[in-house]
């Protein structure tokens, strides 16, 4: 089987990790959290005063990164980070280029009341890394575009292991 970039996007609290890893440990794909990889940064002062662009771009550009690298030794890669409709197109032509292809994975969660609380409810512990509140959430989702490409959608409020069905089905894996 050919690989794969298999990205899972959405807001915080909808279900990313959770899957994500869930898959990355039935499978045996390495999964990059944008969460973890960038948390990683915040000792050595990278983040500090950057412009939103500038962040992003550093997200991308090392999540893309990590995708080549692995993808260059013939393997998948998860992602479990946000993303919009531009960089998941440059990152369907960087797959391309390695024969591969990329499947993406938006979570959703279509009860307020239940993302609010699976947010709120949360403790991560990712080394250096701030724990996201609602008010945060709410930002983004006024912030953020809405994805638009070829995906799965997967919801919260549905069992995970319906979700996690759905998601096997989808990238054959």
């Amino acid at each position: 089987m050919s690989p794969q970039v298999i990205v899972f996007t959405g807001l915080p609290g909808t279900g990313k990790s959770t899957l994500s890893e869930r898959l990355g440990r039935a499978t045996g794909v390495p999964v990059f959290a944008a969460d973890w990889l960038m948390g990683s940064l915040v000792p050595h002062g990278v983040l500090n005063d950057l412009e939103f662009e500038t962040y992003a771009a550093l997200h991308d550009g090392l999540m893309e990164t990590l995708i080549v690298r692995q993808l260059r030794l013939g393997q998948s890669a998860i992602t479990d980070c946000v993303v919009d409709d531009a960089t998941a197109e440059r990152w369907a032509g960087i797959a391309a280029e390695y024969g591969a292809r990329l499947r993406v994975v938006e979570c959703i969660c279509t009860d307020a009341a239940l993302h609010r609380s699976r947010v709120e409810g949360r403790v991560r512990g990712i080394p250096g890394w701030h724990e996201i509140d609602w008010a945060h959430v709410e930002h983004m989702r006024n912030e953020l575009p809405p994805f638009t490409l070829d995906r799965l959608v997967t919801d919260a409020v549905d069992p995970l292991e319906a979700n996690m069905d759905k998601v096997r089905a989808y990238v054959s894996l």
